[in-house]
């Protein structure tokens, strides 16, 4: 069994940053990899980030490219989301999430097996 719990979230303002946390438990923590959500009011849960169970591969959504920085410690059984110059249109709630996935990294939401239960980031104009 894998628990998640998200930290981080808040309301800031256009072209401030945040850094989402992710605190997990279970012994696989560093097996699988992980990957971060988000879902907006009326819209469907989307992928923005995922890192392998080493670290070593990231991927992204075009949209967060460049701005957005996904990383884990696996000694604290931490994820994280360094999320710089943010705009509105990234205002969601934010869920991290474990799959089973092994030496690469998931950008499916099928292939995530545990979830936790999101942080809001608003993000005003």
């Amino acid at each position: 069994q894998v628990q998640l719990v998200e930290s981080g979230g808040g309301l800031v303002q256009y072209g401030d940053s945040l850094r989402l946390s992710c605190a997990a438990s279970g012994r696989t923590f560093s097996t699988y990899a992980m990957g971060w959500f988000r879902q907006a009011p009326g819209r469907e849960r989307e992928f923005v980030a995922s890192i392998s169970g080493s670290g070593r591969f990231t991927s992204y959504a075009d949209s967060v490219k460049g701005r957005f920085t996904i990383s884990r410690d696996i000694a604290k059984n931490m994820m994280y989301l360094q999320m710089n110059t943010l705009k509105p249109e990234d205002t969601a709630v934010y869920y991290c999430a474990t799959a089973r996935v092994f030496g690469a990294t998931a950008t499916e939401q099928y292939q995530y097996s545990y979830w936790g239960r999101g942080t809001q980031v608003t993000v005003s104009s």
